[in-house]
């Protein structure tokens, strides 16, 4: 027991654990309505659009997280946005703001000279995660789950069946732009974690491993919740021993995760082919 409780005796580690439960939850939330949706090219686009918010928050000393959240809901918006106009499909309007609005931080970063600093938002520092920064994700992560608590069973209607949900009242637009706003939000909170790089695996991964345990929706985001939760702290562990990028430690424990319940399905299903015969 003594490693388990070893790294417990370290602040940050206690803040960083604090940091990566909510950082887990949050992302198990939106990333199932994110699968089911068939969106995570979504989520790879804001988490990489964030960036220039970044750099113009770090540059005039403002809250980053402020910054992220402006960029990503205004990613979050134009690609719901552009995605309406005629002659403008859904992929093409993610990517043509996404690499646009990643292209534009690149070139402030270097015009700035600021690109040394900014290195732990593209892989995260999970580990510098201060008291205040646990306060925001913390609002943050209240924020996304109230939100996704709310209108469940809208959420829940306009992502299996969007048809029907118009026929019975609903606006499936408006579902889609509050998903594009938590997805936003949530990217703010991974940011955190992982860095922007690694954000969409995160928000991605834990979500794509439960859909291969469970089809129901409430099961699926328990189950993500524990991946994502679990991985998350064991890529601490792991990078407080193994002297490693925290960030990679809990996406690889992520991946490790969805090959391992990848293989034990495909192990059930030769089985039961077999018993078959």
């Amino acid at each position: 027991m003594r490693w388990l409780i070893e790294p417990l005796h370290y602040s940050f580690m206690q803040t960083a654990l604090v940091a990566a439960v909510l950082v887990g939850l949050t992302c198990a939330v939106t990333g199932a309505f994110v699968v089911l949706r068939r969106m995570a090219f979504v989520g790879d686009a804001v988490a990489h659009a964030v960036l220039p918010g970044l750099v113009l928050a770090y540059a005039n000393g403002w809250s980053l997280a402020a910054g992220a959240l402006g960029a990503g809901l205004a990613t979050a918006f134009g690609i719901g946005w552009a995605s309406r106009r005629d002659g403008v499909r859904e992929d093409s309007a993610i990517g043509i703001i996404y690499t646009g609005m990643f292209a534009l931080g690149v070139v402030m970063m270097n015009r700035a000279q600021m690109y040394r600093h900014l290195t732990h938002l593209l892989f995260g520092d999970i580990l510098g995660v201060s008291p205040s920064d646990l306060v925001t994700l913390a609002v943050v992560s209240a924020l996304v789950c109230g939100a996704a608590w709310l209108t469940w069973k809208e959420l829940e209607l306009t992502s299996f069946d969007p048809r029907h949900a118009q026929v019975m009242g609903l606006r499936p637009d408006r579902m889609r732009h509050l998903l594009l706003a938590l997805v936003a939000l949530t990217i703010v909170t991974g940011i955190q974690a992982v860095g922007v790089v690694l954000t969409s695996a995160l928000l991605i991964t834990p979500a794509a491993t439960a859909v291969l345990v469970t089809k129901r929706l409430g099961r699926l985001v328990v189950v993500a919740a524990i991946i994502s939760i679990g991985s998350s702290v064991a890529g601490l562990y792991g990078s407080y021993y193994w002297r490693v990028s925290s960030g990679a430690a809990i996406v690889l424990c992520c991946t490790g995760c969805f090959v391992v319940t990848w293989l034990m399905t495909a192990w059930r299903r030769a089985t039961r082919k077999v018993w078959a015969f």
